[in-house]
């Protein structure tokens, strides 16, 4: 979406489009349900509260999308190959990953051509972050 302010045409961020703060709340929520409850997956968080890996996917997220920039001013660049590399991701991992987010999305309900951006991204950066073979 385009408006015009005061002469010069603004775009909205992705952030902005999707419903901002609001919708990825509800998204990485979504998603660390999911997590709590695979075995495979939950191994991975050593807290015993998934609130502050929420936490820190959700303000990636939105900063990533044009939101706020609280993620980097917290925790600096986001290097996130390197914050994985404690753990062994594979394709087990990954698919495990891709599937909660999945029912994430589904979740939100965003227009196609929203959605379709967001998963691809996401099946991007899950691509990425396998740092071990099968």
């Amino acid at each position: 979406m385009n408006e015009i302010r005061r002469g010069t045409l603004q775009e909205q961020t992705f952030y902005e489009q999707v419903g901002g703060e609001d919708t990825f709340r509800r998204l990485v929520h979504r998603f660390y349900e999911g997590v709590a409850e695979d075995p495979e997956l939950r191994a991975m968080y050593p807290e015993e509260d998934l609130g502050p890996a929420e936490e820190r996917l959700r303000l990636f997220l939105m900063q990533y999308w044009g939101g706020p920039s609280t993620y980097s001013e917290r925790r600096g660049h986001p290097r996130l190959r390197m914050r994985h590399a404690p753990f062994a991701v594979d394709r087990a991992a990954h698919d495990a990953w891709l599937r909660h987010m999945r029912a994430a999305v589904d979740d939100l309900g965003l227009s196609e051509e929203h959605e379709r951006t967001l998963w691809n991204y996401l099946t991007y950066a899950a691509a990425s972050m396998i740092n071990t073979a099968d």
